[in-house]
């Protein structure tokens, strides 16, 4: 699977780790900055926490992940990378 994945981004393997960890970081972090908005709104966590939480999480993502690619040499994948699925999107 890690193969594919190199062939597919055309990265070598230290570059795919860091790539790898900046998704998981990236992720981590927006999942953080997510709750702590909602705990400071006040709303606990119902129907309506897990809505909102979704929508604010899915509108973080990209800033997160290219947030941290920056300190880990990954930013100009990742803007290409958001690029792309913002491109796909569009399309629809």
């Amino acid at each position: 699977m890690l193969n594919r994945l190199k062939e597919k981004w055309k990265v070598n393997g230290w570059n795919l780790f860091l790539i790898i960890t900046t998704f998981a970081l990236g992720g981590s972090l927006c999942g953080y900055v997510g709750r702590m908005i909602l705990s400071s709104c006040g709303i606990d966590k119902s129907f309506i926490y897990f809505g909102l939480y979704i929508t604010i999480i899915t509108a973080l993502w990209p800033f997160s992940v290219l947030l941290v690619s920056i300190p880990l040499g990954q930013y100009l994948f990742f803007k290409n990378y958001i690029r792309r699925i913002i491109n796909k999107i569009g399309r629809k």
